[in-house]
This record gives structure tokens, C-alpha cells and sequence, in this order.
């Protein structure tokens, strides 16, 4: 069977980087968080001092962001590890601050321009899932399989407060629910590449499913489209 890409977007805390992974392990795909590589970015701006919790120096990324070198690679227990010019930033990038301010850079359009085009070198080959905002809209708009996730904020927060507890990061579901919200104005209002549904895509509200039916759900997805397509 001819592999295909399969893009999956959604709204922040939705689950996506989740379902995409079950479904990359479970066709033997390979997985990228594109949500990653712009925590990054933000990570190696803020480190530079060209970024803070209000301003962005947006000249002196853009002159840099071309020395940014993103890449994925899997650790000893085969998880997948987000590294910055050859450093493991994994634990860094998933901190509220730092994914904050990634919603923040993500409105740039020469990051945005920088980043598809690395994204989409990487799908050259096919066989890739991708999890992002503007996956199947923008970077794969030819993807054979599009998912859009949408979940409550409430339910959205509660799901990033107890990742961040458990990862021991210190934030209350107040802070949690309110980044929640931010971002997603910002991601949705955005002029560069906003968050929206692609119109081919398949919608999923997983608010009130557990993580292996959605996963189910979306295996039935990809077996419908595949065969369809044989």
C-alpha cells in the first residue's frame, strides 16, 4: 500500500500531538510536532534576549532564524525528543511561558515561512503525520487524510494542567484555562496562516472520549480513505 501524509489541527491542549502519535506508531509513519518546532524558535529567541513576555525583536529573528536548526529524534524509552542546533530542549520548549510565547512568534510570517518549508521537505516522502494549526490548510493542503480537533476550553485546560503538574511544572487551572483562551484568539485571528478548518477535513470533538477511542476512530478514518483510494 502507497503510504499517504496525514495532517491533524486543532486548537491547543485538543489532543493533537496524542492521536497523532498513536496513529504514526500504529501505521509504522513518522511523526512530526510542528507545534515544537515553533516552541523552538521561541525558546532560541528568548535565550538571545530578543524576546520577552511583551515584546518581540522581530528584526533580529529574522535575521537569525535561518541558523535555527530543528530536528526529532527518539530517546531510550523511544519517545520523540525535540532538539535546538543539536541540544535536547525538550523539557525546556513544554513549559506554559515558553508555549506562550511560541503562540506569540508563530504570527510572524517569515518564522511561519522558514518552518512550512522545512515541514514540508519533510513530507516529501510521504508517510508522515503532522500536528500543528495550519497543517491542512497550509503545509499539506494535498494530504490524503485531514483531521481537525476541537475540545472545550474547560476541558482543554484541565487536560494541560495535568500534564504540567505531572511534568512538575507549578501553574494553577487559572492560568491554564486563561493561556488556553488567549491562544486561542491568537491563533485564530492571526494574518499569517490562521487556525482554521480545512474544508476536506474531518472533524473530531474528543471532549468526551477516552484516548483509545479516538485513536480507533481515527485508524477508521485512515482505512476508509486508503481504500477509497486503491
Amino acid at each position: 500500500m502507497e503510504k499517504i501524509n496525514i495532517a491533524v489541527d486543532g486548537f491547543s491542549s485538543c489532543g493533537k500531538s496524542t492521536i497523532a502519535k498513536g496513529l504514526a506508531k500504529e501505521l509504522g509513519y513518522t511523526y512530526i510536532d510542528s507545534g515544537a518546532m515553533y516552541r523552538a524558535i521561541a525558546l532560541f529567541a528568548y535565550r538571545n534576549g530578543w524576546m520577552t513576555d511583551t515584546d518581540i525583536n522581530e528584526a533580529e529573528l529574522q535575521q537569525h532564524v535561518s541558523e535555527i536548526e530543528i530536528s526529532f529524534k527518539a530517546n531510550a524509552q523511544g519517545q520523540q525528543v525535540t532538539y535546538l542546533n543539536g541540544e535536547n530542549v525538550e523539557k525546556e520548549i513544554r513549559s506554559l511561558e515558553i508555549g506562550n510565547m511560541a503562540s506569540r512568534v508563530s504570527t510572524l510570517g517569515f518564522v511561519r515561512r522558514e518552518l512550512v518549508r522545512q515541514q514540508q521537505a519533510m513530507g516529501k516522502r510521504k508517510g508522515v503525520v503532522m500536528d500543528g494549526r495550519d497543517i491542512g490548510t497550509v503545509v499539506f493542503p494535498d494530504a490524503e487524510l485531514k483531521i481537525f480537533l476541537t475540545a472545550s476550553p474547560q476541558v482543554r485546560a484541565q487536560r494541560r494542567f495535568d500534564e504540567l503538574q505531572a511534568k512538575g511544572i507549578a501553574v494553577s487551572y487559572e492560568d491554564t484555562l486563561a493561556n488556553v483562551r488567549e491562544r486561542d484568539e491568537r491563533d485564530t485571528t492571526r494574518a499569517e496562516s490562521p487556525l482554521r478548518k480545512a474544508e476536506d477535513a474531518i472533524e473530531l470533538d474528543n471532549s468526551r472520549i477516552t484516548i483509545d477511542e479516538q485513536l480507533q476512530w481515527a485508524i477508521d478514518m485512515f482505512n476508509k480513505i486508503t481504500k477509497k483510494n486503491e
